[in-house]
């Protein structure tokens, strides 16, 4: 069993919230032609799910807001 730990991010930028979930990585798997993956911060929205960026655990708060904020300005509000 992993001891990785979900977190989760709320941020509200331009009067919109964004939700931010992160997920453990993956071990390749060879037979269906799937890469390994490191962990990942995914925006999520209605379902879906889109990667951001690598999760690091022990990240600090104001970094990583700043971090995700910057990605927003770059993919969604660009």
């Amino acid at each position: 069993m992993s001891s990785y730990k979900v977190e989760q991010r709320r941020l509200t930028l331009r009067g919109r919230e964004f939700h931010f979930v992160s997920y453990e990585g993956q071990l390749a798997n060879p037979a269906r032609q799937q890469p390994a993956t490191v962990p990942t911060w995914f925006l999520m929205n209605a379902g879906k799910r889109w990667a951001v960026m690598p999760h690091q655990p022990g990240q600090e708060p104001d970094e990583l807001d700043r971090l995700l904020t910057q990605w927003l300005e770059v993919y969604v509000f660009c």
